[in-house]
């Protein structure tokens, strides 16, 4: 199996329209790049289009990338500082529920539900959704880079422009938050 270091040196060495090398990097991230972004975000909707565009930027930035980090990290700060941006400019707008029950005979905004195979499962990831999307974004940012993610309390910290204690505290607020909504 090639690297990401080996496909990231045959994307920038392909011909001009030949993205097979990059095409098999997205495959290889994109599916914990779109469940963050739905995290970061708050919404499934927006994560498809946030990771979309983390993986544009990524195409078009690639001549930058320095091969100092692993391409996966550097592929995940962009993810973070873009889904920081989307919430930055969301910020104080508001968006219509499309489960709100006043919209239940709108049938433009309903999509029929699809069969999973496990319903306890979807029932779980279902009910982390809701306490993640609970937590204020001040609480629920650095505990996916932290415990999703898997950045370390410095990388959290440099990403937010926070102290290394203020993300450590807020991890620590927000794990203790998360297991009381959860146990509710």
């Amino acid at each position: 199996m090639t690297s990401d270091d080996e496909l990231v040196t045959a994307a920038l060495d392909a011909a001009e329209g030949d993205t097979r090398a990059f095409d098999e990097l997205v495959v290889r991230h994109q599916g914990r790049i779109l469940a963050n972004c739905r995290y970061l975000s708050g919404s499934a909707d927006d994560a498809h289009d946030l990771a979309q565009e983390v993986f544009v930027k990524a195409f078009f930035g690639l001549k930058r990338f320095q091969g100092r980090a692993k391409f996966g990290s550097w592929v995940q700060r962009i993810k973070v500082n873009h889904c920081l941006n989307h919430l930055r400019k969301r910020k104080g707008k508001s968006f219509l529920d499309v489960d709100d029950p006043a919209l239940s005979g709108e049938t433009e905004l309903q999509t029929p539900a699809s069969p999973e195979r496990d319903a306890g499962r979807r029932d779980m990831r279902e009910r982390i959704r809701e306490v993640l999307d609970a937590l204020p974004d001040t609480l629920r940012i650095p505990l996916i880079m932290r415990d999703l993610d898997g950045y370390a309390y410095q990388e959290i910290a440099d990403s937010l422009g926070l102290g290394l204690s203020a993300v450590k505290m807020r991890i620590k607020r927000a794990r203790e938050e998360f297991r009381r909504l959860y146990d509710e």
